[in-house]
């Protein structure tokens, strides 16, 4: 059974070897409050507490402000599930969570169509 590169814990015929709720332990709410637009940065401190792989590559992808969106992408992973591993990660100080700063309205139509153009563009 090989394992490809593409993502923690893969499997090629049969997908995810673990599932999303064992990642997060059976979480389902983040103790951080968090978004799909919220930026999260590593801050450089190391967690001393264990944490398991998908903690690991979730703070791996935190080098540079990234959204929770992105990180649960590269993840392959639902965004609650992300949610929980980035709000693990920031109850240990290793990133920091920003909201995102709406200079209009979170529903300004020129914000909305940039992000319709990036998801179509990854597509």
């Amino acid at each position: 059974m090989a394992v490809t590169q593409d993502g923690p814990l893969l499997d090629d015929a049969a997908g995810r070897l673990i599932r999303p709720y064992t990642v997060s332990n059976g979480r389902t709410r983040p103790t951080a409050v968090l978004d799909l637009l919220s930026l999260v940065m590593a801050t450089g401190t190391v967690p001393q507490t264990h944490l398991g792989p998908e903690h690991s590559v979730a703070l791996g992808l935190c080098e540079g402000p990234t959204s929770v969106a992105e990180i649960a992408a590269h993840l392959k992973l639902p965004a609650v599930v992300t949610k929980v591993l980035l709000s693990d990660l920031v109850d240990c100080g290793a990133v920091t969570a920003h909201a995102p700063a709406f200079h209009d309205t979170p529903t300004d139509r020129h914000l909305l169509e940039a992000v319709l153009d990036g998801l179509r563009r990854q597509l």
